[in-house]
């Protein structure tokens, strides 16, 4: 599977920016879809999840802020970032896992997040 996420850019605070992740195969066969992000010097943390299903996790740091979605019709997989924050500045990474092999995360090149003060 391959993954490419895009929409990264400059932003200030409290402005908006729209992620996409693109999959080189059929969102039905993907168990779950994945945004990770990391910060200069920190480690990389999950912030939204997408199951199969259509089911959504948020992390705390997206809650209320961060919208998860999906076009099936595009493969593709969105994170809608809202009243962003210095502090969410960093890389963006897709993952997702297939459901013929649960557990098996793959990794796209991520995007970068700037967020100015």
């Amino acid at each position: 599977v391959q993954l490419q996420a895009s929409g990264g850019g400059l932003v200030q605070a409290g402005g908006s920016l729209r992620l996409s992740c693109a999959a080189s195969t059929s969102i039905f066969e993907l168990n779950t879809m994945n945004w990770y992000r990391q910060a200069p010097g920190k480690q990389r943390e999950l912030v939204a999840t997408i199951t199969l299903s259509g089911y959504k996790n948020y992390e705390d740091v997206a809650k209320g802020r961060f919208t998860v979605s999906r076009d099936t019709s595009k493969n593709t997989m969105y994170l809608q970032m809202n009243s962003l924050e210095p502090a969410d500045a960093g890389i963006y990474y897709c993952n997702a896992d297939l459901t013929s092999r649960i557990g098996r995360h793959y990794w796209g090149p991520g995007t970068q997040v700037t967020v100015s003060s």
